[in-house]
């Protein structure tokens, strides 16, 4: 009797099993769970978020300059802002810029605390809570757009509250003008710099080329060695003209009047303007200490200090256009769209992320059913 009423209970709750609805177990996981879930992800556990949107360019007034100095500028980037624009979107997304922001810990505050959803949480389970985790988790919060063709740069930033979006959009936003400000201070410091050790340079060797000349003119005690050689030898020709003149007078006393006294004088005076002459020419050229030994290292020295004299001209004058080129050519943020406040959360899609998920689930399950009855059919 008791393996009678065994019997009947196992039909009985086959008859109750085969009336029941058959599960799709395989329908049940790929479409039910995972569309259940997005709805209690989306509609209960998400967090709102909200995004600041602004937007900028980095301007550099580029005009016209045919001096050397505008050139070297040029070279140096201050003709166009491109440089200083691709650093500004660098450095935005930097870890420098986040240390900068989060000085206070404003960003670490913003982004951990009960409000926001344990799944959008930075550190939700308080295991790494380092600065690089934050960079890469706040690098995601944060986006750099540059428009090639307009140059306009788009920068959002997306946090769980409207305030602090806009807050942690204009912070950045002011990050990127003091660093294109550093660029700006930075080039003119090193372009005027190089000028005022070029003309510091100029200055010292002009100083060197004046002292040697003054020396040279104060051991030889000539002031131009060409002008002096130019006197003496207007001296010399004076003398030839004496002595030719005595020579002659000479000649026509022994012709006319050989017994004249005034042949012996004649004959002292010639020979002592022939020896005066031989003296005066060999001052000017024919020994070490010649004028025209003394002209040769004097025109040296004379050519070196009138080179220093215009390098030092040349070196003051691109002082003075360095610094009129790095007013003119410094770059500058110039913001086209402040940082919005958001005044309602744009992600995230929710009703799009559950038709998505089921969506999703929908093409797994045809694809795992058709999959399963190919290998019933094969086994079968």
């Amino acid at each position: 009797m008791y393996h009678d009423s065994k019997t009947r209970w196992r039909i009985s709750a086959l008859n109750v099993r085969q009336r029941l609805p058959r599960v799709n177990w395989l329908f049940l996981f790929t479409v039910v769970v995972p569309t259940a879930l997005a709805i209690i992800y989306f509609g209960l556990i998400a967090s709102d978020v909200y995004v600041s949107e602004s937007r900028f360019v980095v301007r550099s007034p580029d005009k016209p300059s045919m001096s050397g100095i505008g050139v070297l500028l040029k070279g140096a980037g201050f003709s166009n802002a491109g440089d200083e624009i691709y650093a500004a979107d660098d450095y935005i997304q930097s870890r420098d810029a986040l240390r900068a922001l989060n000085r206070d810990g404003s960003v670490t505050r913003a982004y951990n605390n009960n409000d926001v959803s344990i799944f959008d949480r930075f550190n939700a389970l308080g295991i790494d809570g380092s600065f690089e985790n934050l960079f890469e988790y706040f690098r995601k919060k944060v986006r750099v757009d540059f428009d090639t063709t307009s140059s306009i740069t788009t920068l959002t930033v997306r946090a769980y509250n409207p305030q602090q979006a806009q807050k942690f959009n204009r912070q950045l936003l002011e990050l990127a003008e003091d660093q294109v400000n550093r660029l700006n201070r930075r080039g003119r410091t090193d372009v005027i710099q190089l000028s005022e050790q070029e003309v510091a340079d100029a200055e010292e060797a002009a100083q060197r080329a004046a002292v040697a000349l003054a020396e040279f003119r104060n051991a030889s005690g000539i002031i131009d060695p060409e002008k002096q050689a130019a006197v003496q030898l207007q001296m010399v020709s004076k003398l030839q003209d004496e002595l030719i003149g005595s020579r002659m007078q000479l000649l026509q006393l022994q012709q006319m009047a050989p017994e004249n006294p005034q042949i012996p004088i004649l004959r002292v005076r010639i020979g002592g303007l022939a020896r005066e002459i031989e003296r005066q020419v060999g001052l000017v050229a024919g020994s070490r200490t010649s004028l025209s030994a003394t002209a040769a290292r004097y025109q040296r020295l004379l050519l070196d200090r009138e080179f220093t004299d215009k390098r030092l001209a040349a070196a003051m004058a691109s002082l003075q256009d360095a610094r009129a080129e790095a007013r003119r050519k410094q770059a500058y943020v110039e913001r086209i769209a402040q940082p919005s406040k958001p005044d309602e959360a744009q992600e995230p899609k929710r009703l799009r992320g559950i038709l998505a998920t089921l969506i999703l689930g929908l093409v797994a399950w045809a694809i795992l059913a058709m999959l399963f009855a190919g290998i019933r059919e094969h086994h079968g």
